[in-house]
């Protein structure tokens, strides 16, 4: 464990306060509404495993306030009416300090006014901008927003020359928040934006999307949306023998969308957290010990390889017991009031420097680009 992590948790063991704690039970218990199965499952299970492996580690280390950290996970099965249902469940029932999750965009999008009107802080494990833009008091996130995702992109794509630029977006709450931004940033960047495609969740053929596409003759595509949509866009557009530079979104910065497109994902281009290329980074980034040593834990633990999702859980349950060390309570209010004051946090996501005025606390600088070489990860130099 690094000397950073083992030192947040000491304190928190220290931190044996009885009277500033609930009074009717022994432990601290928090909630998290996650995509377990379904089909964002490749998303929630790895945040599922780390969510759980952290708290483990909390309690290992003492607990939070002299007490159990205790964690009730629920699946919503990537299914909209469950991540409410068990948003409802958690606050009336289980009487959680605080929610982590849900996983996917459009969950969250539906779950966060409720949470936030019981005055329960919600730390989301979804991109969307608009689920902290504008801000609500109670609402939170820990990955890396769609602006920043797409500014780097974009940034990307003017360095290479391109000023033609299509879109191809999923339909769900994850593809349509990003689809605005790219509407407002790609004209805004200098671009012109010649196609402006959208497919459904569970569609599994894009052709006809991507031949409108190679017809208006893009100098680079953008898609937009998570598994397996992404890795069918990628087959389809090496069966069309379209050699257009194709870039996807951070929703499908993980191994398994290596493995659904094969060969087809060779070249493609994205923006990610760092973690996924953590052995790439030089021995200057604050985060590559912290990453590096998530990345041994979880793959000794689970036998599987880390993702950007399960960084979301690592991110949720210690910036949760940051808020608590810091206030010394772990009442709700207390919770929301110091996760708004977290500073130079170093997690996997980014470095998170929360405030009033922002609550996701990363800036473009938690993305790296990346690109599929060698059915790998590798961090772009140009």
């Amino acid at each position: 464990m690094n000397r950073a992590l083992t030192a947040l948790l000491v304190a928190l063991a220290a931190l044996c306060l009885p009277g500033l704690a609930t009074a009717q039970s022994d432990t601290v218990k928090v909630g998290a509404v996650l995509s377990v199965t379904g089909p964002a499952s490749f998303l929630g299970e790895p945040e599922k495993n780390t969510v759980q492996m952290m708290v483990d580690q909390v309690n290992a280390a003492g607990g939070l306030l002299g007490k159990k950290l205790e964690v009730v996970i629920l699946d919503d099965e990537t299914d909209v009416n469950k991540a409410v249902l068990g948003a409802q469940r958690l606050i009336r029932m289980d009487k959680v300090v605080a929610v982590m999750g849900p996983t996917t965009s459009g969950n969250t999008l539906a779950i966060m006014q409720n949470v936030a009107a019981a005055e329960v802080p919600l730390i989301s494990f979804s991109a969307a901008e608009k689920i902290v833009n504008p801000v609500n008091p109670w609402i939170f996130k820990n990955p890396q927003s769609d602006r920043h995702a797409v500014a780097r992109i974009l940034e990307h794509a003017k360095g290479r020359g391109y000023k033609k630029i299509a879109i191809l977006t999923v339909s769900d709450g994850y593809g349509q928040a990003g689809r605005e931004v790219l509407k407002e940033l790609v004209p805004a960047g200098g671009f012109e934006l010649i196609a402006d495609e959208v497919y459904g969740p569970k569609d599994t053929d894009m052709t006809a999307q991507l031949t409108k596409i190679k017809a208006a003759a893009p100098d680079a595509i953008v898609c937009w949306g998570t598994n397996p949509g992404p890795a069918v866009v990628a087959k389809n557009r090496v069966q069309l023998g379209m050699a257009t530079p194709l870039y996807m979104s951070h929703g499908v910065a993980s191994k398994k969308f290596i493995e659904l497109a094969g060969e087809a994902a060779e070249g493609i281009m994205l923006p990610a957290g760092k973690l996924i290329v953590a052995s790439q980074l030089p021995d200057s980034d604050p985060q590559k010990k912290v990453l590096l040593e998530y990345t041994k834990q979880y793959t000794e633990k689970f036998n599987q390889p880390v993702s950007t999702f399960g960084g979301h859980g690592w991110d949720g349950v210690m910036l949760l017991a940051k808020a608590v060390q810091m206030g010394n309570s772990a009442e709700p209010k207390d919770i929301r009031d110091n996760l708004e004051k977290i500073k130079d946090f170093v997690g996997i996501g980014g470095v998170f420097s929360f405030s009033p005025t922002d609550h996701n606390g990363l800036d473009a600088t938690a993305f790296v680009m990346i690109e599929v070489a060698g059915a790998d990860w590798k961090i772009m130099t140009k």
